[in-house]
């Protein structure tokens, strides 16, 4: 049955012509993977809590050279070692991502995050600042969608008198399969975007490979890349962990921080028959889920801060080693259909199959890989606007294109941030604050309904503010509101 699907799929897949060999070679392997039933189930009673020596502590690495008290000369000569290391260094930022949940149209990348920059303004920023200190040259390369690049491709120009240098590609696209009769969709008259998809970030290896820029980079003596999400504003460069897995050589880095109750959902590392390997939620029988969500046990979650050797990259990616596990059907699809145990998702009234991979996953095929358990302040993505205030309020101020969090704040975690859905859309966010309320001493926030706020406005410990139904509540300018429940202005 697996076979006769297959067989037909291929068949249709060959008339495509939107998309490469490559891609069509890519898919086939994919959807073959997954009717062939193979994914490996993890053991449970398998699973061990990896070592300090597979999971490194970020205050063991080595401070970098130049970091360290010395004479002139000696500062000089660690400038130069720095710039070596540095000169080995890719950045690439995962750019397909839409920022439609938002409220905005295009790459979620050009959404302004502080000061009228954007994720990508920062992302230049920062680069352009290392590069000018120690005189290297670190590219950057932007991995888009076919959602986002043709945006891209304009957006970049504004950069073209940048001194760094910028590459962009796409992953592939591959299309979404009909379930009726186990076809591709496009192939079935589906002509728009809606008959596609990008395949994970798990596809980050073979579309390095196959748009050329993997080849370019280790043309120019570059042995690693670091990638991280375009949305994380704590995914800068870090001179400890670079010097660390090229002194170790370490093929593959996955970036991790201890957990919070936000974060019982992510993958998290485990060592298992001698490796270390990603464990996501989806992978874990029903019976431990609990336990996987437990921060006793599991610690640590996939940051998606990632570092990986070139060269080893190229092996596998020729040597089609990297089979990740398939993610079927991924993001919040609200109606899922199973059929012949496959997993559908209806798009526009349609059931059709999406499968992806996840980069994080291909840590097991790599030598000497490693997770490294870093502060969080490395892991700061912006995925709501209740993200979007954190990091436009007092709490953070922003220097060189580095956002740096407010030394003034003693607790090590955020406040916690609650908005309603009159403040999802970033142009309705902007409108309901006259300025940022200042968040330094907030543990949390909760707002719902028309609330708006005046500018000058302090919010300390518990706050929650609720506009009773069809009542407009104005926050006035420079209140002080400290472990209230305001409902009307009676309690202000």
């Amino acid at each position: 049955m697996a076979d006769e699907k297959l067989a037909k799929l291929r068949e249709a897949v060959a008339g495509l012509s939107q998309i490469s060999e490559n891609e069509k070679s890519g898919f086939l392997s994919l959807v073959g993977r997954y009717l062939s039933g193979d994914e490996e189930l993890i053991e449970w009673a398998k699973i061990l809590t990896p070592t300090d020596e597979v999971v490194v502590p970020y205050d063991t690495l080595e401070a970098p050279p130049e970091d360290a008290k010395s004479d002139l000369f000696k500062w000089i000569a660690d400038i130069e070692a720095t710039k070596k290391l540095l000169d080995k260094l890719a950045v690439l930022k995962l750019n397909g991502g839409l920022g439609t949940t938002m409220g905005c149209t295009g790459p979620k990348s050009v959404i302004e995050v502080r000061n009228g920059f954007t994720f990508l303004d920062l992302i230049v920023i920062q680069i352009e600042s290392l590069n000018k200190k120690y005189g290297s040259n670190v590219p950057l390369l932007l991995m888009n969608s076919f959602n986002t690049h043709e945006d891209t491709l304009k957006i970049v120009e504004k950069y073209a008198n940048s001194s760094i240098e910028i590459h962009t590609f796409n992953q592939s696209q591959y299309p979404r399969v009909v379930a009726d009769e186990f076809l591709p969709w496009p192939s079935k008259g589906k002509t728009d975007k809606d008959g596609w998809y990008p395949p994970g970030h798990g596809d980050i290896f073979p579309s390095l490979m196959n748009s050329g820029k993997l080849d370019l980079l280790l043309s120019q003596g570059k042995e690693y890349v670091f990638i991280a999400n375009s949305d994380n504003l704590g995914a800068i460069v870090d001179m400890k962990i670079l010097n660390h897995l090229i002194h170790k050589q370490n093929e593959y880095c996955m970036e991790v921080t201890p957990k919070t109750l936000a974060d019982v959902k992510g993958g998290t590392l485990i060592s298992y028959e001698e490796r270390v390997q990603l464990l996501e939620i989806a992978q874990v029988p029903d019976a431990h889920v609990n336990e996987f969500k437990s921060i006793e046990k599991f610690k640590i979650f996939n940051t998606n801060n990632l570092w990986v050797n070139l060269k080893a990259i190229k092996r596998l990616v020729e040597a089609d080693a990297l089979k990740m596990e398939i993610i079927p059907n991924p993001k919040n699809i609200e109606i899922i259909v199973m059929i012949d145990n496959i997993q559908f998702q209806e798009v526009d009234g349609v059931k059709v199959l999406q499968l992806e991979t996840a980069a994080g996953a291909a840590i097991r095929f790599f030598d000497h890989a490693i997770g490294i358990n870093v502060p969080r302040s490395r892991f700061l993505p912006v995925k709501a606007t209740s993200d979007l205030q954190l990091v436009q309020s007092d709490l953070y101020t922003l220097v060189d294109g580095f956002v740096t969090r407010n030394s003034a704040r003693t607790n090590p975690s955020n406040p916690s941030i609650e908005l309603g859905p009159e403040f999802k859309k970033v142009g309705s966010f902007l409108g309901r604050f006259k300025s940022i309320p200042s968040i330094v001493e907030l543990d949390s926030l909760k707002v719902s309904g028309d609330v708006w706020f005046g500018s000058g406005i302090v919010l300390k410990g518990k706050v929650t503010i609720t506009a009773k139904p069809g009542v407009k509540l104005e926050i006035p300018d420079g209140a002080v509101i400290e472990n209230k429940d305001i409902n009307g202005p009676e309690d202000l």
